[in-house]
């Protein structure tokens, strides 16, 4: 892994304002103890006013500097997981790649905000509180000088130590995430040859040796601590002794020594700060590094990975699956995939005597669950809480396998191939009760449908989603950045979006899963607009609460206790209940 300097991260201006910053906390360090040796050595209270203020401000400037790094590093974690997102499609590891994501941008917190400012301050307030040690007492200066010099080197040689065991960790986190996420997506797999509990040693084994490395950085990291702070008493303890042995001799006056004793301490804390958040912040630098050398690599500009890493029927996988014809009541194979994933042409969706059954439940989720969906058809899927609905829609996405039963799609079983469940999967659009957004822009958030889209075809999408006019009034249009769990959107525009990645999918199936639910009058109202459009033409479920969505289908099927009731056109009166075997 290249090694990757701070200017890579954190532009010019920033540091140029962190530099202001710490001189200014410099100066307030400087005065406060002046101050306060005078109030001492004088015995006068007058000062006592001038020391709070300077005390008061100089809590203000650190807490403002806070502040800003905390914001300059949210501003930079948001630029590099967009960037990140478009660089997806040239990412062949998924788990690496979601580790990146995840925990990856996490870890650079403690860098951004961290480390590379008390970089800075170590560069700045030192040198001045130097210069003032040195107008009061010049000895102790040059005992300073003379010690100062031993923290960086001690830094430095158990720093290299540091980045090894820390760089060795960093790897082991993103085999342990690559390979759970690829046990995951073969799970299904797995269980069918037997294999799942050699997986689970493997994975066990792997966590062990993420753990040993976690430990392992951190007795260096404890281990540096203790010699930083062993340096800085030391040298704290040369500086005192002989300003004691002075001021009892009358060599030196009480004020310019109070100065002294009270500087010192100050002349040494920062780069002690330093060795501290370095070690905190070693994860972050891994990362750093790592991140700038997929950046450099060539992409095809498409946030599809974050998707796949995120799971569910929009992952990259699946879209770029390619999708032949079989003929209806064919057996499917991996050879021989499912002819689903025609966006013009709506599909038949089966299921017969379907049963799921959930660990720890007497009840059956679903209990010989038999329905058939019409190529085009719409059907609202209602039902009291706990019905099933959910379970309903997860079977179809193949979230959940049947204990019994089977689905058919066009006539055909995809039964446990993965590939075909894959393929299947591909000609779905699945919107949840809360969609997931991802800390990137609008944009980028929405191309996960189709992420060659250009952005004429998303506009076209928004349009049609009835997101147009509040994405073009956020500051940026689609290049407003969405922040950690979808903060600065609404709910009712986190749908909407949500519906705009749906229409620039345009697969042949929709499944809509509550997606009105905790939506107030006006949002739900647009949402219910927006639906309409997308329905329209296209095989549709629709777990629903709310009357405008069982309007708009054109049946709709009740669901009681995992077992379904006669279903009812939306103009019709509720139909007597029939259990259907």
């Amino acid at each position: 892994m290249s090694a990757i300097r701070p200017g890579d991260l954190v532009p010019r201006p920033m540091f140029v304002s962190w530099a202001v910053f710490a001189a200014v906390q410099g100066g307030l360090i400087i005065a406060q103890a002046e101050l306060l040796a005078r109030t001492i050595a004088g015995l006068e209270t007058s000062w006592l006013g001038w020391l709070a203020a300077v005390i008061v401000v100089r809590a203000c400037v650190a807490r403002l500097f806070a502040g800003t790094t905390r914001r300059a590093g949210i501003a930079i974690r948001q630029d590099l997981g967009s960037r990140l997102l478009r660089h997806a499609d040239s990412r062949r590891r998924g788990g690496e790649f979601g580790t990146l994501l995840g925990p990856g941008l996490a870890a650079l917190d403690p860098y951004l905000t961290g480390y590379l400012p008390q970089l800075v301050i170590s560069v700045i307030v030192p040198p001045l509180v130097l210069i003032r040690v040195g107008v009061a007492d010049w000895i102790s200066v040059l005992i300073i000088l003379a010690a100062l010099p031993l923290i960086p080197v001690f830094g430095i040689l158990i720093g290299l130590r540091t980045r090894e065991v820390t760089e060795h960790r960093w790897a082991e986190l993103q085999r342990l995430g690559g390979h759970f996420r690829d046990v995951l997506a073969g799970l299904s797999t797995l269980r069918v040859f037997g294999r799942t509990g050699h997986q689970a040693r493997v994975v066990r084994e792997m966590a062990t040796s993420h753990r040993r490395a976690t430990m392992s950085a951190l007795r260096v990291a404890f281990l540096s601590a203790l010699v930083l702070e062993l340096v800085c008493s030391l040298t704290v303890a040369l500086v005192a002794v002989p300003i004691g042995l002075r001021l009892i001799a009358g060599d030196l006056a009480l004020a310019p020594a109070l100065v002294v004793l009270l500087l010192a301490p100050e002349a040494l804390l920062p780069l002690r700060a330093m060795g501290t958040r370095f070690h905190a912040g070693a994860e972050g630098l891994a990362v750093a590094g790592r991140v700038r050398d997929i950046l450099a690599e060539p992409s095809a500009d498409g946030p599809a990975a974050a998707e796949a890493a995120a799971g569910g029927p929009d992952s990259a996988a699946r879209q770029r699956v390619v999708v032949e014809r079989i003929p209806p009541g064919r057996a499917v194979s991996g050879s021989e995939p499912l002819d689903v994933a025609d966006r013009g042409r709506p599909v038949e969706i089966t299921l017969v005597d379907v049963t799921v059954r959930y660990p720890g439940r007497d009840r059956p989720a679903l209990d010989r669950v038999s329905l058939t969906v019409a190529p085009g058809e719409r059907v609202a899927i209602t039902g009291p809480s706990g019905a099933g609905k959910s379970t309903l829609l997860h079977v179809l996405l193949g979230f959940v396998a049947p204990d019994e039963g089977r689905v058919l799609i066009d006539g055909v079983e995809p039964g446990t191939d993965e590939l075909a469940w894959a393929r299947w999967s591909a000609a779905i659009s699945w919107i949840p009760q809360q969609p997931r957004l991802f800390a990137t822009t609008v944009l980028d958030n929405i191309r996960l449908g189709r992420p060659e889209a250009d952005l004429s075809r998303v506009r076209a999408a928004a349009s049609a989603a009835d997101a147009a006019e509040f994405i073009d009034a956020l500051p940026h249009g689609y290049a407003t950045p969405i922040g950690e769990r979808s903060s600065g959107v609404s709910a009712g525009q986190r749908q909407r979006i949500a519906l705009a990645r749906a229409f620039l999918r345009d697969t042949p199936v929709v499944l809509l899963d509550e997606p009105t639910a905790r939506l107030d009058l006006h949002s739900e109202s647009a949402v219910v607009d927006s639906a309409v459009g997308l329905l329209a033409g296209r095989t549709a479920l629709v777990v629903a609460h709310r009357p405008a969505f069982v309007a708009m289908a054109d049946r709709s099927v009740r669901l009681v206790e995992g077992r379904v009731v006669d279903g009812e056109s939306p103009a019709a009166g509720p139909a007597r209940p029939r259990v259907l075997a």
